[in-house]
């Protein structure tokens, strides 16, 4: 299969390599609009993409199974686009991939911006709360609308994110007979009707003075989150992500995730940073679904349900922060026995009886048991003086292969420890 890149310019935009495939093409695939631009000289049967797409891609090799089949797919393949599917589904050497200059390779030759520091974001089948975790002062974005009415949509999210005097750009129909860029104006001013649907916005972003400040490591202000009390706090929260060590692609278990910080902070990390967050009560459930989407990263898996029953159905971590229903009997061991060699648990406490297992756990397995302890400035009358919040107890541990080869113990105290 070989996979041409195509961009509003056409036939007239193709390299002779690209235009030979495409000639010589038994089946060409494609969405409508790619397909339309082709001539009639591209003789091969024309088949439109079925939706959804990825579940389709194996019936419709079979169909076409012995024939030379060419997929049209806007600039470069492998840039968001179809060529990752196909080479998913068949394997690298199935797959040869002619690109084009990607659009956002494009929009930022027009706008003079440099491409390596310049963040992109899809919103095409992805939610818009996505573009919220992108912004920071400063920072140069692509977004990739959905449609028309994206533009409109990126200036409202700007202004409910405290980004109302970021400047915005519309770039439509790049490299294509009808170009068109708007000129830049602020989200907070942002009244343009929908223009074409195959467009780009470019966002240059500025904070409002008096915006919450959110910045890109662990530790966001806890005014960040709707909670209801049950919130690892800032400074200890920064310490568990550290703890927790997120890296690109990983994939956690927050454990009892009362306002989801933790698995809110460990998302915001990399863009392929995965998380499933565990909690019993529905109530804290959806409010933890609102704190993902205001912050920026609505793929958040919730779980409503008890601990360790919950876990049973769940995709292996790298790694498992428990922050509450420690006493729960049989809940440690399980997310112990979960993680493979190299997976990182983290367990914090207030309580003396679930500090009593951690002790006990720490014996066992090792790693680090610390007691973190913060105090906050408060006035004491015309003076100043500390206020002691209740200290955190954490253990925390990563598991080795020799670890991993121990049988459990059903006499375990953590094993059977009683709520």
């Amino acid at each position: 299969m070989t996979v041409v890149g195509i961009g509003a310019d056409g036939w007239e935009g193709l390299s002779p390599s690209a235009r030979a495939v495409l000639l010589a093409a038994d089946v060409l695939v494609g969405g409508g609009r790619q397909l339309a631009l082709l001539p009639a000289a591209c003789a091969g049967e024309r088949v439109a993409w079925p939706s959804p797409l990825r579940p389709a891609v194996p019936g419709l090799l079979a169909a076409h199974a012995g024939r030379a089949i060419v997929v049209l797919a806007s600039g470069d393949p492998m840039f968001y686009g179809i060529g990752r599917t196909l080479v998913e589904e068949l394997g690298p050497g199935a797959v040869h991939v002619l690109p084009h200059p990607s659009s956002t390779a494009l929009a930022c030759a027009r706008l003079g911006w440099p491409l390596e520091e310049t963040e992109v974001v899809t919103l095409v089948g992805r939610p818009l709360a996505r573009l919220a975790a992108a912004l920071h002062e400063g920072r140069r974005i692509l977004v990739l609308s959905a449609d028309a009415a994206t533009p409109a949509e990126v200036a409202a999210l700007l202004r409910e994110q405290g980004f109302g005097p970021s400047t915005m750009r519309v770039l439509e129909q790049l490299g294509g007979e009808r170009e068109r860029t708007t000129q830049a104006c602020p989200a907070d001013g942002w009244q343009h009707p929908p223009g074409d649907p195959l467009n780009i916005v470019a966002v240059e972003c500025r904070r409002a003075p008096d915006a919450l400040r959110l910045g890109a490591v662990p530790g966001l202000p806890d005014a960040a989150y709707e909670h209801d009390g049950q919130l690892t706090k800032r400074h200890v929260r920064a310490a568990t992500l550290g703890a927790l060590a997120p890296a690109p692609g990983e994939l956690l278990w927050d454990i009892g995730g009362g306002s989801g910080s933790i698995a809110v902070e460990w998302l915001r990390t990399h863009p392929s940073c995965r998380a499933v967050t565990v909690e019993r009560d529905p109530v804290r459930a959806e409010r933890i679904t609102r704190n993902a989407a205001r912050l920026g990263v609505p793929q958040l898996r919730v779980v409503t349900g008890a601990a360790p029953a919950a876990l049973a159905e769940l995709p292996p971590p790298d790694a498992v922060f428990v922050g509450g229903g420690l006493t729960a009997p049989g809940l440690l061991e399980a997310c112990w026995e979960a993680l493979a060699p190299g997976g990182r648990l983290v367990a914090n406490t207030v309580t003396l009886e679930s500090e009593a297992l951690l002790a006990d756990a720490y014996r066992r397995h090792g790693g680090d048991l610390v007691r973190l302890a913060v105090a906050h400035a408060v006035p004491v009358g015309g003076f100043t003086g500390w206020r002691q919040a209740m200290p955190v107890t954490q253990w925390a541990v990563q598991k080795t292969a020799a670890q991993a080869h121990q049988t459990s113990d059903p006499t375990d105290p953590v094993a059977g420890a009683d709520r």
